[in-house]
């Protein structure tokens, strides 16, 4: 089981920058695959990003691709999300995730394991 804390939310302008980081508790870092949701209000949760155990697979959601990346550091059992050029329609409350898994490329499309969340709000 993994425990996950979600840090580095907050308000930004448009154009604007920031980024998320998750730490993950335990000894098994390496052995989950992790990733980012985000939820806006009245929306469904969707994905935004995620990455393989590996660390050398990483996807994305069309609606991020260029403008955000993900990273993982084994030494500090984190996962961030570094998000650039950031618009109103990013807003959302952010969630990381991670799910066991055997294969190390594997990046999964369900998650087990889910952080409270942390709200992003990007002004106009």
């Amino acid at each position: 089981q993994v425990q996950l804390v979600e840090s580095g939310g907050g308000l930004v302008q448009t154009g604007g920058s920031l980024r998320l980081s998750c730490a993950a508790s335990g000894r098994t870092f390496g052995l989950y695959a992790m990733g980012w949701f985000r939820q806006a209000s009245g929306k469904e949760r969707e994905f935004v990003a995620a990455i393989s155990r590996t660390g050398d697979n990483m996807k994305y959601a069309d609606s991020v691709m260029g403008r955000f990346e993900i990273s993982r550091d084994y030494a500090t059992n984190t996962v961030s999300l570094q998000m650039n050029s950031l618009k109103p329609e990013d807003t959302a409350v952010y969630y990381c995730a991670a799910k066991y898994v055997l294969i190390g490329e594997y990046v999964p499309v369900e998650y087990d394991y889910w952080g409270q969340g942390i709200q992003v709000t990007v002004s106009s």
